[in-house]
């Protein structure tokens, strides 16, 4: 299965429409800030998109870069960290591949809502990127889209959304297997989270890299 041109959806839609494009944090990872879970450190924003949360995290204190293999959200991540007075670095890569753009390692690392765009024969690729850029005892947040959500017709574990990007929809299991090798994991749940057109129920993982 071929994966959607994403730089194609920044050059065409109005960042108003994209569905995962929001201003506003998500509560999940505010929670982590606010009860400490995580502090400031060097961090890394998987899929940046256009650098929302990687800003909202470098306005307390955090350390972030951000990244994502569109130029085009990287370029509107670069304008709004201008705008916005926040120093965050942001590269334009493919986290399915070589990231020798990033440099250093990091004590964070988190993914919103990334982790559904990438289908099960490259998850362990990208975790394995996601283990190389983080330093031993790091901590790793995911959300990704739960088999058990109603969204985007149905039951089927790989669902097409409106915009025309084809999503896989993952078990807590799935989720669990994943990481075990490579992680501790601290909290696994399904959670609703909220989405421009209506909740989503969500599987959450917050780990440890070994």
């Amino acid at each position: 299965m071929k994966y959607f041109d994403i730089d194609r959806i920044y050059r065409e839609i109005p960042l108003d429409k994209i569905p995962w494009n929001s201003e506003i944090p998500p509560e999940a990872l505010v929670e982590l800030v606010q009860e400490g879970k995580v502090r400031p450190c060097r961090t890394i924003d998987l899929g940046c998109g256009a650098g929302n949360y990687a800003l909202y995290l470098a306005g307390r204190g955090f350390d972030v870069t951000g990244v994502d293999s569109s130029p085009t959200a990287i370029k509107i991540a670069e304008e709004n960290a201008k705008i916005r007075g926040v120093r965050c670095r942001f590269i334009v890569a493919d986290l399915l591949c070589d990231l020798h753009q990033v440099t250093g390692t990091f004590d964070f690392a988190y993914d919103w809502e990334f982790l559904h765009h990438i289908f099960p024969e490259d998850r362990k690729t990208y975790i394995k990127n996601v283990y190389t850029l983080l330093n031993p005892g790091a901590t790793y947040f995911s959300v990704c889209f739960s088999e058990k959500d109603p969204q985007f017709g149905g039951q089927g574990k790989y669902r097409q959304t409106r915009i025309g990007t084809t999503l896989y929809f993952s078990s807590e299991s799935e989720v669990r297997e994943l990481l075990s090798l490579a992680f501790t994991i601290r909290e696994l749940k399904t959670v609703e989270i909220s989405g421009k057109y209506g909740p989503h129920c969500a599987v959450s993982v917050l780990a440890v890299r070994n």
